[in-house]
């Protein structure tokens, strides 16, 4: 979960360090990272190695950021080529800055922000996803209905990819109608990488 944003300050928030777009057509383009005790930004070698993993199955896609936060996932997707990305966070401060640093980013078009908490959110969305990221906060239990209402609402492609970052120390159940496809870890934070199974398996 990153929460930030170029225009965080009018909302209200402390800026921290800005952070950079990493790679794609928004390199080194910065964005403001607010501070708060809810505040867990994805370390950058993680980012990276998830763009690095992603990256064969980015150009065109589209792509859903859940618990967006800082909406930089987001940021990244689009530059690294997504066709669409939708950024959904329930605080709508946050949500409300995202979507400001999207038009300051000229990205406003491809970059849509749903403010609302996951569920709702997830009933109110329409059209397949290709790549699905979730990164809950880490003390939070495994939101079992946010993967249940994926597949209800028909919102993944049968070869979507869904990445789920947790703590290291969580080992994850089985998720039903989901096949792990792989974990990565790198020091306290883990990417869980999963696609749905066919029909209702």
């Amino acid at each position: 979960m990153e929460r930030a944003s170029s225009v965080a300050a009018g909302a209200g928030f402390v800026l921290a360090v800005p952070f950079k777009i990493t790679g794609g057509e928004l390199r080194s383009r910065k964005l403001s990272s607010p501070k708060g005790e809810n505040i867990r930004p994805t370390p950058g070698r993680v980012k990276e190695a998830l763009f690095s993993i992603l990256a064969p199955n980015l150009e065109g896609a589209r792509f859903l950021d859940l618990f967006a936060g800082t909406g930089a996932i987001g940021f990244e997707a689009v530059s690294r080529g997504a066709q669409a990305v939708v950024a959904v966070e329930a605080h709508r401060e946050t949500a409300h800055a995202i979507q400001e640093a999207a038009g300051e980013l000229g990205v406003g078009k491809k970059l849509t922000v749903v403010a609302a908490p996951i569920d709702r959110a997830l009933y109110r969305l329409e059209g397949k996803f290709d790549i699905v990221f979730a990164d809950p906060p880490y003390a939070s239990e495994l939101p079992m209905k946010m993967f249940e209402l994926l597949r209800e609402r028909n919102l993944l492609t049968e070869s979507a990819i869904v990445i789920f970052e947790h703590s290291a120390r969580t080992i994850l159940p089985e998720i039903p109608g989901y096949r792990s496809t792989r974990e990565e870890v790198y020091g306290d934070v883990a990417l869980a990488f999963f696609t749905p199974l066919p029909g209702g398996s």
